[in-house]
């Protein structure tokens, strides 16, 4: 495993979390009206997720198993593993579907439900990070 790599990639997913926490409006309806604010959410949120399946590739490649087929499954590699928790591992493949209405549906994004993930859930991001970092023993 490149340690520099999986540092690198944590830093990068650190910085999406916390310019996330950073534009998160005081309430869904700013949100919803701000579209300046959706795309800086919304692509920090898709870097983010985006980061963690790389991170998740990376670390299913040291341990020599063969690519997941999905990026969901992903995150059932590493619990597997024993590198997540399977409660992570559930959270983190809603945030890949989340990721996928992004990139696939902009125009529907429901901004009630990415506010709720970004003032509930952006803790799961990090502790993705704490997992993989342990992990690699960085």
């Amino acid at each position: 495993m490149d340690k520099d790599v999986v540092s690198a990639k944590i830093e990068s997913l650190r910085r999406c979390v916390q310019r996330i926490q950073d534009k998160t409006p005081a309430s869904a309806e700013t949100l919803a009206g701000d579209r300046d604010l959706q795309d800086i959410i919304c692509i920090n949120l898709e870097r983010a997720v985006q980061g963690c399946v790389d991170l998740a590739a990376h670390m299913i490649a040291d341990a020599d198993l063969p690519a997941p087929t999905t990026m969901a499954e992903s995150f059932d590699r590493l619990s597997n593993l024993k590198l997540i928790p399977a409660e992570l591992s559930s959270r983190m493949k809603k945030a890949v579907g989340f990721r996928n209405i992004a990139v696939h549906a902009y125009q529907s994004i429901n901004w009630a439900i990415v506010y709720s993930i970004i003032t509930r859930w952006l803790d799961d991001f990090r502790a993705f990070a704490e997992a993989i970092g342990r992990a690699a023993s960085l």
